[in-house]
């Protein structure tokens, strides 16, 4: 997967993009499993995305919502054994 961030919100650390494979929309968000930082991308849909771009503010709630693990039915990559925790 080739994910491709549009938007960057680094005050509430999350990003907004599409994956330039399948052309699906993500937001993703920092991660760290202790040995390495990475990003967990959550799929949206192009309403979703839509309104999150054009509102920042109104993605806070479902970025948030990720990050207690609310939303996993909508990761992109499932994690490994060894899955981050945000950052």
């Amino acid at each position: 997967m080739l994910f491709d961030d549009a938007y960057h919100f680094r005050e509430d650390r999350f990003a907004l993009g599409e994956e330039a494979n399948s052309g699906r929309y993500y937001a993703s968000i920092p991660v760290s499993n202790g040995l390495v930082d990475y990003e967990e991308h959550y799929e949206l849909t192009a309403e979703q995305y839509r309104t999150f771009s054009l509102n920042p503010c109104a993605a806070v709630d479902f970025v948030e919502a990720c990050r207690r693990h609310d939303h996993d039915e909508l990761l992109m990559q499932k994690p490994g054994m060894n899955r981050g925790t945000p950052i």
